[in-house]
């Protein structure tokens, strides 16, 4: 299971150097080893830039904050 924590810490200081692309987030998320299933959550997003990471979770609610 995939939790809000578990993707905040794969993506942590990606957005560091201003919004990023749905592309982008999966790739920073992959570069830093995020597991398959993560990446498959991050590949629901749809298209579009993103500023913050707050601004995936309106797109990922099924996601719980933790375990």
């Amino acid at each position: 299971m995939v939790t809000r924590t578990d993707i905040a810490d794969s993506l942590e200081g990606a957005f560091g150097s201003g919004p990023l692309t749905r592309r982008q987030i999966i790739s920073a998320a992959d570069l830093r080893g995020a597991s398959g299933e993560l990446l498959a959550a991050l590949g629901r997003l749809p298209e579009g830039t993103y500023s913050h990471l707050r601004d995936l979770w309106k797109h990922l609610g099924d996601v719980p904050r933790s375990v």
